[in-house]
């Protein structure tokens, strides 16, 4: 099994990205070489520029590409074509683009779980012409309906073309009640990053009639929290990427990201590949 590549999901540090080359420098200090942008239109060449200059680069990123709008502001935003996004992905150097999130009422029949379905795998098939990969990564609400027995997540999956990746957010899938280890045990090779977060495992901010909010997530460092990332790390055999996210983080969050990629390597038995610490 080759080692994941580590990598932090720019979302844990949204709120330092008005300086993107400070931040990447901070973040190329901390020894790690990858991020993976929440959306690869927002600022995509000051990005670019910024990530080359510190030897980083985005070898995954976010791009909702499986809806036609997305709610944004109290208000519904239409979606540029999927083909918009498979090109701006690819003049980044993104290797695998996953779709964020399709919206829960999506997720309540299997007739609407195989369209989403079918929507990637078409996408698959377009991507590929620039070489580029596709995927999804999920939350908790691709839990909450079952087929004869099926969550609709595994369910969705069931359909999916070989060429599609999965991006195992295991926080979210550990809300939702999922014992992770086994999940991925049955998920095998599909799964080819993870979205990784630890902290205490509360009510599911998505369940119905529930309302999301980051800033009430208890988020800590990795090994600190309840998830067992370890048990989870050791069933995650075919991952290639590991991508740090923190929602949201009381505190400073460039330690936390510090000590969470320490624990990952501990765990993993990955060597730091530039770390300085040179962050001021």
């Amino acid at each position: 099994m080759t080692t994941p590549r580590l990598s932090i999901q720019l979302y844990s540090i949204r709120d330092q990205l008005d300086d993107l080359d400070a931040t990447m420098k901070r973040i190329a200090a901390l020894g790690i070489d990858a991020v993976e942008p929440f959306s690869i239109f927002d600022r995509p060449l000051e990005l670019g520029i910024a990530l080359r200059a510190h030897g980083l680069s985005a070898p995954t990123g976010h791009a909702p590409f499986l809806s036609d709008e997305i709610e944004f502001g109290g208000r519904m935003v239409p979606l540029p074509p999927a083909s918009i996004a498979f090109q701006a992905a690819a003049a980044l150097g993104v290797e695998i683009l996953f779709d964020p999130m399709v919206a829960p009422h999506r997720w309540r029949t299997p007739s609407d779980v195989a369209s989403t379905a079918e929507r990637l795998n078409v996408a698959a098939e377009e991507a590929a012409q620039l070489g580029l990969r596709v995927g999804y990564h999920n939350h908790s609400f691709e839990f909450h309906n079952f087929f004869d027995g099926v969550s609709a997540y595994e369910y969705f999956v069931s359909l999916l073309d070989e060429r599609v990746a999965l991006e195992l957010d295991v926080f979210w899938a550990a809300t939702a009640g999922q014992d992770v280890p086994a999940l991925l045990g049955r998920l095998d090779t599909r799964v080819r990053a993870l979205h990784l977060k630890d902290g205490v495992l509360a009510a599911d901010p998505f369940a119905p009639a529930a309302s999301y909010d980051p800033t009430a997530l208890e988020l800590c460092s990795f090994g600190q929290g309840e998830l067992g990332l370890d048990r989870i790390l050791g069933a995650a055999t075919s991952s290639e990427f590991d991508v740090i996210e923190f929602d949201h983080f009381d505190g400073d969050i460039f330690e936390a990201i510090d000590q969470s990629a320490t624990f990952m390597r501990e765990v993993r038995g990955q060597a730091v590949t530039n770390l300085t610490h040179d962050i001021a």
